[in-house]
Order: structure tokens, then C-alpha cells, then sequence
């Protein structure tokens, strides 16, 4: 798959002071989901079984034992996925997952 944009992953530790487990866990969902090449919900659920579609091509991945999500837009035909936001569970809960957008935040 395309991952759109590795700068989402990169930002989000950079600005929140993230390191260790967390930089691990997040590039490692990185490295998988670039390696892949899904056709379909199914076949992404053999590698993430916990991942949720929440509609409008929007799927929720849980991140260190749900300590963080990733929301992420995926078109199957063209093997892209865009990433929309990343979280703490508490943060994901104040948005809606259907309509978020990637937003670059300023340094």
C-alpha cells in the first residue's frame, strides 16, 4: 500500500515529545501497512483483527493495546491508505471519525 504521509506519524512524535514504545509502535504499523498490498477489509483484518470501518472508507487501528488509534482512510482499488489522525484514545474520543481531516499542525 501507499501510506499518505509518513510526515503524519513523524509530526505527531515530534510535537507530542514522543519516544521509545510508542515511536516503535507507530513506525512498526508503518512499515506493515507500506509492505501490504490489501484488497479488501477482510484481508487487512488477517494482519490488524482489530480494526474497526467506521464508513466513508474510514478504518480505525488500535495502537499499543489501544493506548493509541490511527484513523485512516483507505482506497482499496488504487492501494492507498491516507492517514487522518493519530491519538491518544482520549484524544480520538473527541473526534468524529467519520469526517476528520489531516491537519498539519504549526511548529
Amino acid at each position: 500500500m501507499v501510506v499518505i504521509a509518513y510526515s503524519a506519524i513523524s509530526e505527531y512524535i515530534e510535537i507530542n515529545n514522543k519516544e521509545g514504545v510508542v515511536v516503535d509502535a507507530l513506525n512498526n504499523w508503518f512499515r506493515v501497512v507500506n509492505a501490504a498490498d490489501w484488497a479488501n477489509l477482510n484481508e487487512l483484518k488477517q494482519i490488524f483483527n482489530t480494526v474497526d470501518y467506521v464508513g466513508n472508507d474510514r478504518y480505525v487501528f488500535n495502537v499499543m493495546g489501544n493506548h493509541y488509534r490511527i484513523i485512516a482512510m483507505i482506497h482499496f482499488k488504487v492501494r492507498t491508505v491516507y492517514i487522518l489522525f493519530i491519538g491518544t484514545h482520549k484524544e480520538y474520543d473527541k473526534v468524529d471519525p467519520l469526517t476528520v481531516k489531516y491537519k498539519k499542525k504549526k511548529s
